[in-house]
């Protein structure tokens, strides 16, 4: 199994080189890796799609149950690990779409899924109908457009 740990200093494309986006999408995976080292101390590591078909298909049965949701885009990286007694599930994909899933552990806590378009990329079909995008602007990202849903189930 092969974990990398993401640099948001000298930010890289490795993993993410067959993305037509892959610079903006570098760009995301830095951002999302600065807010966990400055917000939580926490080193963000990933690893190939393939090896964390766990991660993947949580994500994915998540979508699917709360909202009938299948993403047509390959998997490219994924992650997990908890924080301050949330588990964070992220998954990266060729189209520049990044996933991220904020489960609080503990029941009544903050729980939903989060889509991110990486500059560059067009919404995809399948969220295109379903969800308006606000733009955030990054330093390492560029305009990132992004979206969440409360989740109503338990996982």
């Amino acid at each position: 199994m092969t974990t990398t740990a993401v640099d948001f200093k000298d930010v890289s494309t490795a993993g993410l080189e067959s993305s037509p986006v892959a610079d903006a999408l570098a760009g995301l995976r830095a951002n999302e890796a600065r807010y966990f080292k400055t917000k939580y101390d926490h080193e963000f590591v990933v690893q190939p799609a393939e090896d964390a078909t766990d991660v993947v298909n949580r994500v994915h049965q998540i979508l699917a149950e709360e909202r009938d949701l299948y993403i047509e885009s390959t998997p490219l990286e994924a992650t997990e690990f908890v924080v301050d007694g949330t588990r964070w599930s992220f998954v990266f994909y060729e189209s520049g779409l990044a996933i991220n899933v904020m489960y609080a552990l503990e029941d009544g806590g903050k729980r939903a899924v989060g889509f991110k378009l990486s500059e560059g990329m067009d919404v995809p079909e399948e969220l295109a109908d379903r969800f308006k995008f606000a733009r955030q602007k990054s330093k390492l990202a560029g305009t990132i457009r992004g979206t969440f849903f409360v989740i109503k189930g338990t996982y």
